[in-house]
């Protein structure tokens, strides 16, 4: 591999989160107390610069590293998405883990690193570099989700991802090493050449796509490769389940989109079948179990498999047509999901049941009565989570549908339509136990809510997201479709 001094400007967003990971790490024995916050400010410090830098380089296809890496406006569409839900946890977690008694400095150095295993997966061009990226993210994630060290609840959740990750990057490995012996390459743009040339003649190229498929199908969390997440979501911090439920989703997606339109467009006939098959089993299972959860993490869990079904639709439908409105819809729909999911998870972070935090639908009962403005926030995300209008939720599902049915694949979107229907009936129990039931004594046990600046920031950004994008999201669908003209 060669490279120029060039390279690593282009690579300067990864260098600073490393840097700024490495510097937390180093600093945090070292600071006592209150001093400990200066590493989220200078955190957030980092996360600004390295937006600044990205948004810089929304341009045309770099490569570098020998092809390696390259640097183009897809991938910057994922780094600023990626910047900002760090940015939100990072505000969440400020108060969060105080209220939880979990004065860790190195949590935030963990983020760090998470993030950084993100913008090397989403910008990667080559396999490898890609299980790299996971990796990184994949083991700053074990971490976090065992933070809670004496709760079992915490370790258990920990210890089920692990498990389970490593299963599954075995997987992918396993298929990237049959990929290269059917191609001789690792490579991306190799690999589709070879595709092209020799196509389908070659039996390891399906089986290594099967392979591929299933090791990013438990980083996606679909069906039936999403065992882990309603455990891991339950038992890990409710700031590290929003971090996971969203910044993770969407680097997997990125990195998944990634390999199968550029590197397999080629086989687009078979990954669009199996993906197919994906989608409406996780459609299927991620709406139907929500709706008999009890523990509001758990029902966010199974919705959470339910939304990277919807995503998938869109997937499916890039498999069956030209152009690029399909990928599009998958990017804007994950930017708009951001948002709501987010934020459902804030409020849930700010419930409390005496000592502990409160995450059982009944704690919520009342809500209105007691907390007017947080119950209607809640009310607002539960409403963009069942696609209603005139949410954001409303306009990804939309564009999601709406390009099933340019792809000749209308019997989809209806089958789509339906199920976002019976998943309105578990996000509208929330708000019915809200607003209709009363609420619960007002003794030391009755569930209240803890408030603080940092978490106010948080649900303005995401409630603003939710309503302003839902009324206008020309500037996200036009940032989208320019982010994927590449992958066409």
């Amino acid at each position: 591999m060669t490279f120029a001094v060039g390279d690593l400007f282009l690579i300067l967003p990864e260098l600073l989160v490393i840097t700024a990971a490495c510097v937390v790490l180093v600093l945090d024995p070292v600071l006592r107390g209150p001093r400990k916050d200066v590493l989220v400010w200078f955190s957030l410090g980092t996360l600004a610069i390295c937006m600044g830098v990205t948004a810089s380089q929304v341009s045309g296809p770099t490569a570098i590293f020998s092809g390696l890496v390259i640097i183009d406006a897809y991938g910057a569409f994922w780094k600023l998405l990626l910047y900002f839900v760090t940015g939100l946890t990072i505000l969440l977690s400020y108060s969060y883990l105080k209220e939880e008694r979990l004065y860790f400095g190195e949590y935030y150095g963990f983020v760090l690193l998470a993030l950084a295993g993100m913008m090397v997966m989403v910008s990667a061009d080559d396999l490898l570099t890609i299980y790299l990226g996971t990796e990184l993210m994949s083991l700053s994630l074990y971490v976090l989700a065992g933070l809670k060290r004496a709760e079992p609840r915490s370790l258990e959740a920990s210890a089920k991802y692990f498990v389970l990750g490593a299963f599954s990057s075995g997987i992918l490995l396993y298929g990237i090493s049959l990929l290269y012996g059917a191609t001789g390459s690792t490579r991306l743009p190799e690999i589709a050449t070879a595709i092209a040339s020799q196509g389908l003649s070659d039996p390891l190229l399906l089986l290594s796509t099967i392979l591929l498929a299933v090791g990013f199908g438990f980083k996606l969390a679909v069906v039936p490769f999403h065992m882990w997440t309603p455990d891991v979501y339950q038992g890990a911090p409710t700031s590290v389940t929003a971090f996971m439920a969203v910044a993770s989703k969407a680097a997997s997606f990125g990195a998944f989109l990634r390999v199968f339109i550029e590197g397999l467009g080629g086989l687009k006939a078979n990954w669009s079948a199996i993906f197919l098959l994906l989608c409406i089993a996780t459609l299927l299972i991620g709406n139907i179990v929500a709706l008999v959860q009890t523990n509001v993490k758990r029902m966010l869990a199974y919705s959470s498999i339910a939304h990277a079904g919807y995503a998938l639709i869109g997937v499916v439908a890039a498999g069956r047509m030209e152009g690029s409105s399909g990928i599009a819809s998958v990017l804007l729909y994950l930017a708009l999901y951001t948002f709501m999911t987010f934020g459902a998870f804030a409020i849930v972070a700010m419930l409390r049941k005496g000592d502990i935090e409160g995450e059982e639908i009944e704690d919520f009962t009342g809500l209105s009565k007691r907390h007017p403005l947080a119950a209607l926030l809640m009310l607002i995300f539960m409403v963009s989570l069942a696609g209603i209008p005139p949410t954001a939720g409303f306009v990804g599902k939309l564009y999601i549908f709406k390009s099933a049915v340019e792809a000749g694949m209308t019997w989809l979107a209806a089958l789509g339509l339906i199920f976002a229907a019976i998943s309105a009936y578990f996000y509208l129990r929330l708000v019915m136990v809200m607003y209709m039931r009363e609420p619960i004594d007002h003794s030391d046990t009755a569930p209240h809510l803890v408030m603080s600046p940092t978490l106010s920031i948080v649900l303005a950004c995401t409630v603003a997201g939710v309503v302003i994008f839902g009324v206008y999201p020309n500037p996200l669908v036009s940032f989208a479709m320019q982010a994927v003209l590449i992958l066409k």
